[in-house]
């Protein structure tokens, strides 16, 4: 199946419905993976995201020696090494897609004794790893890249790392927790002071397996030297995922959909707070705690959509979901402007220039510009959209199909099984008229 190419056909119509749960949070699986395997004892997790992005990262850590029954049916079970505990990889570790893995694992494999290499696919050897690269270095890892600071990633064992103060260029979760894990190896204290607030899931996590981490307005530090103790994690399922029925529901009349069970961490909520500017119907039933994550079931009804102009303080929390939101944007009435969203142009793929591309294909004014876009809401046609391999942009057009005025065809959807395995089943079951074909 790896050379397989799987498209998606949307039918016109249809309402969500009932209640679904969505995948576990893709954010907070990679990191009890990467905790576990570092911490001494026993790691038990439920709620696992079995996608593939994840699976790579846990096949790192079995490359490296780490012992871990399943996942079976989102249940890990993993028997720590310790910080100091992990051995030397006979071959690259292949991070498949994932640029999260390839950024948080460059910061843990520059403390250790062994040399090692990251790899990727075709897709991740293209994205930017200077902004791990070079302030790791300052801590002093040795890391090669190819040419423009991308992958793969040659990290030199047996540098002694020593913590440094580094205020962020640019906010983002994947640098923040790139240099803390570092720090975790560091002599002294390692500091990253943010631009804007970004997801805290390694801050909480960390806590949750006994290690100090401070926090002061917008600079976290922890000291290096601890260790780490085993825990039980619970994954809540991920807000990302469920952005794309939030969006589906909201545009689709006569739809009434609950979303069990999702993470609502407070820097994760951009996305209910900007459909909520758009007007969305949007409602937070049973909310409580789960180890250390708040989390909630989301009513969802239709409502009608205003175009706006987003908050920009809103784009680091909502960084992931906007390929969803551009195509609630398209449904709504007026003009969306979004402005200081450059991350975009640096994901999966250009996620501005390929929604653009897209909305145009259906009909749809979106115009570009330099750090956002320009959508006028519209009526959405039937045609074919490329995918160019993002599983996110694959999902959001797929979710246009319950108000376009004829078939979509989403072409490319392969990588969508890296971040929601099941997605066709579980859009199905909820309502959308929508089959894989496979060729």
């Amino acid at each position: 199946m790896k050379n397989k190419t799987i498209d998606y056909l949307i039918q016109p119509g249809g309402k969500l419905t009932g209640r679904v749960r969505v995948p576990g949070d893709k954010s907070i699986s990679h990191r009890s993976v990467m905790l576990g395997s570092l911490a001494e004892g026993e790691t038990r997790v439920s709620g696992l995201l079995e996608g593939e992005d994840v699976l790579s990262t846990l096949g790192a850590f079995r490359a490296m020696g780490v012992r871990a029954e399943g996942p079976d049916q989102g249940k890990l079970v993993i028997h720590g090494a310790g910080l100091h505990g992990l051995k030397a990889p006979a071959k690259p570790l292949d991070m498949g897609n994932s640029g999260t893995a390839m950024r948080l694992m460059a910061g843990i494999l520059a403390g250790q004794a062994f040399d090692s290499e990251l790899i990727g696919d075709e897709s991740l050897s293209k994205r930017p790893m200077k902004r791990v690269s070079e302030p790791l270095g300052r801590m002093g890892a040795v890391i090669e890249t190819a040419e423009g600071g991308r992958p793969p990633l040659r990290i030199r064992g047996g540098h002694k790392l020593r913590g440094i103060e580094y205020p962020m260029p640019v906010a983002s979760a994947q640098v923040k927790s790139s240099l803390l894990l570092a720090g975790l190896y560091a002599g002294g204290e390692t500091a990253v002071t943010e631009p804007a607030p970004t997801r805290d899931h390694t801050e909480r996590m960390l806590r949750g397996f006994g290690y100090e981490v401070k926090t002061g307005g917008a600079r976290i530090s922890l000291r290096g030297g601890g260790k780490l103790k085993a825990c039980h994690i619970d994954v809540p399922a991920d807000i990302s995922s469920a952005t794309f029925f939030l969006v589906g529901a909201s545009i689709a009349a006569g739809s009434d959909l609950v979303l069990e069970h999702v993470g609502i961490n407070p820097t994760r909520i951009g996305v209910l707070n900007i459909l909520k500017l758009m007007g969305a119907d949007l409602e937070l039933l049973n909310t409580r705690e789960v180890g250390g994550e708040p989390v909630a079931d989301i009513r969802v009804r239709a409502a009608r959509l205003r175009g706006i102009r987003i908050p920009e303080d809103q784009v680091p929390l909502a960084i992931d979901e906007f390929p969803a939101l551009f195509i609630a944007a398209a449904c709504a009435a007026g003009e969306t402007v979004l402005t200081g969203a450059h991350e975009l142009r640096v994901k999966e793929s250009d996620r501005i220039a390929v929604m653009a591309q897209g909305l145009k294909q259906l009909g749809i004014d979106a115009r570009e510009t330099p750090d956002g876009i320009i959508i006028k809401g519209g009526r959405l046609q039937g045609g074919a959209i490329e995918s160019h391999g993002d599983h996110r942009i694959a999902m959001a057009f797929a979710m246009a199909g319950l108000v376009a005025a004829g078939s979509i065809k989403v072409r490319d959807c392969k990588n969508v099984d890296t971040s929601f395995p099941g997605f066709v089943g579980l859009a199905a079951q909820a309502g959308l008229t929508i089959s894989s074909i496979r060729s």
